[in-house]
């Protein structure tokens, strides 16, 4: 027998320890190379682990909802072959007499995530499941027949995570318009009157704690500006495929107005930075957290890290690869730490205006809303006339402690003013 150990993957440079929240396979499971085998979590994000070699496992050392430190075996792995523990460094796997005593691991049933009897095996198609998508199916009573017709946006159009939860969003909204029913492994009770009363889920529970702290924290003001966007979108419409052809990338708004307010950020680092007592600390990294809307209605804010530093491209890049990896609970927990100021786009669910709560430690929170024609009023040198322009309301939350509404309205101008004055030339 020849045994791996499966550890608790480092999980960035603050965290030492994540809780188990779902084992995705049990004892006696096969496993192949990348298959999901783990879903584990920290303050900040949730991740899967794949297996990083194939074989049996044959052992779980920890059950759902232990809190495990970084380094720590979590699983023991036999790869077969004749290769003996110490050749696969494996000297301090626990011995025999450490697996005396019956550890509290989960059994089969941990595949399901709820307890509803599998409807299908999905073994009879030519067509590759994940065990992740194949779980969710079981849960929901997806047939085999109705998961071929997917169409995947994974590699060779494989059905991930978010493509399933998407089908099953539409599905459920197609067959009742009544209002959304939460997943079957979240409690929900029934009032005699018709209420419904639903547990949160462990992502919504650190939201809200989060943003109450935020409030409570810091003194928040908002200052608005009204951004005439007809240059840069008509700029957009011109370059946005030839990108997607050139490079496979969509090009958004967003990532417009993340190269914006990182240039804009260098010219006011005090905007930059966050409060600890009656000190004030200004970060020298430009790192912008960018709010994601998930697939099951939670919000997280990934972090591109030194965006200033960064070419339009560049950040277009970057922000499609952290984006789709964030929707496909891919993100390593670094990934959301660190940031220093945040944008979030409330334009795109079509809300025109909004004065979001700022995401602590940081001090700041630019706004934009959606883009809308409307008539206007245009300076000429043949005097005023009336035109229809793209036109957005943008606003910056900020902390008043350090932030005073001089600098938060020269902050919020000047980022006005460099997106009004994009340069329609330019190419990417």
């Amino acid at each position: 027998m020849s045994l791996f150990k499966l550890v608790m993957p480092k999980l960035g440079e603050s965290i030492i320890e994540a809780t188990i929240t779902r084992w995705m396979k049990a004892e006696g499971d096969r496993v192949n190379e990348d298959d999901p085998i783990i879903e584990i979590a920290t303050d900040k994000v949730d991740s899967e682990i794949p297996s990083p070699v194939e074989g049996t496992l044959t052992r779980l050392l920890f059950k759902e909802g232990d809190i495990v430190p970084v380094g720590e075996v979590i699983a023991l792995i036999d790869t077969g072959g004749n290769t003996t523990e110490t050749e696969q460094g494996a000297s301090s796997i626990p011995s025999a007499e450490t697996f005396a005593a019956p550890l509290e691991a989960p059994s089969k049933e941990v595949k399901h995530s709820a307890s509803v009897t599998p409807v299908e095996n999905y073994s009879g198609s030519d067509r590759f499941y994940s065990p992740l998508v194949k779980n969710i199916a079981r849960t929901e009573k997806v047939a085999l027949a109705e998961l071929d017709k997917l169409q995947g946006s994974g590699k060779e159009g494989r059905i991930t995570k978010s493509d399933l939860l998407d089908y099953l969003n539409s599905r459920n909204t197609t067959v009742s318009p009544a209002p959304a029913v939460p997943p079957s492994s979240v409690p929900v009770q029934v009032t005699q009157t018709g209420d419904q009363v639903i547990e949160m889920d462990r992502m919504r529970k650190l939201i809200a704690e989060h943003m109450v702290m935020s409030v409570k924290t810091s003194p928040h003001v908002t200052s608005i500006v009204e951004v005439d966007m007809t240059n840069i979108v008509l700029w957009r419409e011109k370059n946005k495929d030839i990108l997607l052809r050139r490079d496979n990338e969509k090009l958004t708004f967003t990532h417009i107005f993340l190269d914006t307010l990182a240039r804009t950020v260098r010219e006011f680092p005090m905007v930059n930075a966050s409060v600890e007592g009656t000190k004030m600390i200004i970060r020298k990294q430009v790192n912008t957290g960018m709010a994601v809307a998930l697939p099951n209605g939670n919000l997280i804010v990934p972090v591109i890290r030194n965006a200033d530093q960064l070419s339009l491209l560049g950040i277009v890049k970057a922000v499609n690869d952290i984006a789709d990896r964030a929707r496909n609970n891919k993100l390593q927990p670094d990934e959301v730490q660190g940031g220093t100021i945040t944008l979030t786009n409330l334009g795109s669910f079509g809300t025109l205006l909004g004065t979001p709560i700022i995401n602590q430690p940081q001090v700041a929170i630019v706004a934009v809303g959606s883009i809308t024609k409307r008539p206007v009023v245009l300076e000429t040198p043949q005097g005023d006339v009336i035109g229809v322009r793209h036109m957005m309301y943008m606003s910056l939350t900020y902390d008043h402690r350090i932030i005073d509404g001089a600098l938060g309205g020269k902050f919020i101008f000047r980022m006005k003013e460099l997106l009004e004055h994009f340069d329609i030339n330019q190419t990417i």
